[in-house]
């Protein structure tokens, strides 16, 4: 099935998409660690069922050299020993914060306290932006229909230097 609607083929569309796309360029350049930044963004993007962010955020982490072991346990992290404290510490936090609608009271205090420990503020500024902007991502493509499979690593970062 192809995408149903081309964010990129309509002005506003193209204008929106390259500020949201900023938004990432920006939480990229934190001190936020690019490996958990690429774990949290696929773990939010198996729970949102988004194919093409899976493998947009599973391609980028593989070329940034993480280990195909942990890619494929991220959708088990609390089942695995691969992954740090703190990088479970964000993945709780990825998960609490995209399941809004199945937690009554969203992110715990005991998931926040775990981040709290683990990061600066700096960095849970970004790790709180990025929940919110991958689940954005993923809900703009899932309604589109962008499809999984076809993502070269890099990408994305060429297609909003043109």
């Amino acid at each position: 099935m192809d995408a149903r609607f081309n964010l990129f083929d309509t002005e506003f569309g193209a204008k929106f998409t390259k500020r949201f796309a900023n938004a990432g360029v920006l939480l990229h350049q934190s001190t936020l660690p690019k490996t958990t930044q690429e774990l949290v963004s696929l773990r939010a993007s198996q729970i949102n069922g988004c194919g093409w962010c899976i493998d947009m955020h599973t391609k980028e982490a593989a070329a940034a050299g993480e280990s195909a072991v942990r890619l494929n346990l991220v959708a088990a992290w609390r089942e695995s020993t691969v992954f740090t404290e703190a990088e479970q510490a964000a993945l709780a936090l990825a998960e609490e914060g995209t399941r809004l609608a199945d937690a009554h009271e969203g992110v715990s205090d005991e998931t926040w306290a775990r981040a709290r420990k683990h990061y600066d503020d700096d960095q849970l500024a970004a790790l709180i932006s990025l929940v919110a902007l991958i689940n954005a991502a993923n809900r703009l493509a899932v309604i589109v229909h962008q499809r999984g499979g076809s993502y070269e690593p890099g990408m994305f970062a060429t297609a909003l230097n043109n």
